[in-house]
């Protein structure tokens, strides 16, 4: 029995998978084995080689939390979990373990900029609402808040060569309870959060997903670099803005390189 079409109504699904090789397992394989193994990974990648989705990369991850990472997207959740299930196929039984994995799906922020927001600015600005000048500038506005939405729902991410991952939550505990607070004060506070983000445009490609009812933590954050200082700078500077200082907490990290099937055998000797 196939499964059931499951769709969001807004938003594509994401799967961060980290794996251990056993190289007791994998040593009792045959050349062949292996060889085989890796077409068949490399053909799966290839049939999911897309910005957005279905999207199908493969990571080496640098620490001993794990060896292989693969990060998964698709529109359709069955389609997802076959994906997730043709990936561990190609790979001979016991061979690798899982030692974490993350659901989540893109979503659009409550507090992301609005029309309304951005004319407000303008007048804030000194700007005439009558003026050709504010005029212009608020289509402007306008084209930077409908991308920015497209963005977060289809996500068309860098192909860079390190991703961080890591899961999040919102503090919820005495006076220091993100739920507690009124709309206003959080899109506030979360607005200076996003300016403090946007410093780092070029050096990191950002992607926020949530996961509130679907795994152990709120959000899953993957961040893409061609630096791991700019990994660690972002992080530090968001530390000490109130959103994190005082409401953050933060699940583990995990540090991976890009490495396409060919460049995973060749660093993990398989």
């Amino acid at each position: 029995m196939a499964l059931p079409t499951v769709k969001l109504e807004q938003g594509i699904h994401v799967m961060h998978l980290f794996y251990k090789v056993d190289r007791v397992a994998w040593d009792e394989l045959t050349t062949d084995d292996s060889i085989e193994t890796r077409a068949k990974l490399q053909k799966l990648c290839d049939a999911n080689n897309n910005t957005c989705e279905p999207f199908l990369r493969s990571y080496a991850t640098v620490s001993g939390k794990a060896d292989i990472a693969f990060w998964l997207m698709s529109a359709e959740l069955g389609d997802l979990a076959q994906m997730h299930r043709d990936l561990e196929a190609c790979f001979p039984p016991g061979t690798i373990d899982c030692v974490y994995s993350y659901l989540s799906v893109t979503e659009l922020t409550e507090y992301q900029p609005t029309y309304e927001d951005s004319k407000a600015r303008l007048i804030g600005e000194g700007l005439d609402p009558e003026s050709e000048e504010f005029k212009t500038k608020f289509e402007e506005a306008k084209k930077h808040v409908d991308s920015y939405r497209k963005f977060r729902i289809n996500p068309e991410m860098q192909d860079w060569e390190v991703m961080s991952f890591y899961p999040m939550n919102k503090r919820r505990e005495g006076n220091d309870n993100w739920y507690m607070l009124e709309f206003d004060a959080r899109k506030k506070l979360m607005s200076g959060h996003a300016r403090v983000g946007r410093k780092y445009a070029g050096r990191i490609s950002q992607m926020i997903t949530g996961s509130t009812g679907l795994d152990d933590w709120e959000w899953g954050v993957t961040l893409m670099a061609h630096q791991v200082d700019a990994v660690k700078e972002i992080v530090y500077e968001m530390r000490f803005d109130e959103v994190s200082a005082r409401y953050g907490e933060f699940g583990p990290f995990y540090i991976s390189l890009r490495a396409k099937p060919d460049d995973l055998w060749e660093h993990l000797k398989l």
